[in-house]
């Protein structure tokens, strides 16, 4: 199994449809956590995992399970 390709903010929120700034905000909510973060503080995402964690977010959010 190969192993997913890790991206920055700017690369998540393109793929993900969303603004860089949503991403961060998420991130300082703490409703997302970064896969990799650097030593100065750069996130890198893998993109299938953060598509997922917002779709069981807007699921629980709709009081779905």
């Amino acid at each position: 199994m190969a192993e997913a390709r890790l991206v920055t903010t700017a690369e998540l929120a393109r793929a993900l449809g969303l603004a860089p700034r949503t991403i961060q905000k998420y991130r300082k909510d703490g409703l997302l956590t970064p896969d990799l973060e650097s030593i100065g503080g750069h996130a890198r995402w893998n993109v299938e995992r953060v598509r997922e964690e917002l779709r069981r977010i807007a699921a629980e959010r709709r009081g779905e399970r």
